[in-house]
């Protein structure tokens, strides 16, 4: 698989829109201001497929992206967004419309940000993919803000916050750096193998 080859492929901003797939997809959620842009930007190589804002929240659809024959699959950011309660209410249906339809799930990537506690919310998405038996893995976001030692103190206390045994797995990231990257494309090219 060459992430470098994906595409842009659609938008939708209702659960009524989405359309049943196939193809194995492999699901990118986390909070508002995680940086989950930043991330995909970074695994494909490319500056401006997602689009990053400096306002958290700004992915309020669900876009879908190509790459040889796998759809990826970027969702709204839950939380921190400075937004109306019916537009919230609209992205909770949105995600919960995904994951409720039937379709090819390979993997999900949650993000959480390393330099904090996880979130109620973050404990409630990995609790989720738990109970639904879905594949995921966690990656930890803005790891360049911190020191190694930082990073794997951090790393060991939000293992034992969210529950992950240790055949969990847990991808320490960067995307200003680069770090984890190679990781995590090597993890979502097992998972759609």
């Amino acid at each position: 698989m060459n992430f470098n080859n994906v595409r842009f492929e659609r938008s939708f901003g209702t659960s009524a829109q989405l359309t049943p797939s196939t193809a194995p997809e492999v699901a990118f959620s986390g909070r508002s201001n995680v940086g989950k842009s930043s991330l995909l930007n970074k695994l494909f190589n490319r500056k401006g497929l997602a689009k990053v804002s400096q306002t958290p929240g700004k992915t309020a659809t669900i876009n879908f992206f190509d790459g040889d024959g796998v759809t990826f699959v970027d969702l709204p950011g839950y939380g921190y967004a400075k937004v109306s309660k019916s537009e919230k209410a609209r992205w909770s249906e949105l995600i919960e419309g995904y994951f409720n339809q039937d379709r090819s799930f390979a993997l999900v990537v949650a993000l959480v940000d390393i330099r904090h506690e996880a979130s109620e919310l973050d404990e409630n998405m990995i609790r989720f993919l738990r109970e639904a038996d879905l594949p995921f893995v966690v990656a930890l976001t803005k790891a360049d803000k911190l020191s190694r030692q930082q990073q794997m103190k951090q790393k060991a206390a939000l293992k034992r916050q969210l529950a992950l045994g240790d055949d969990a797995s847990m991808v320490v990231t960067s995307s200003a750096k680069g770090d984890g990257m190679e990781e995590l494309r090597k993890i979502i090219r097992d998972a759609v193998a």
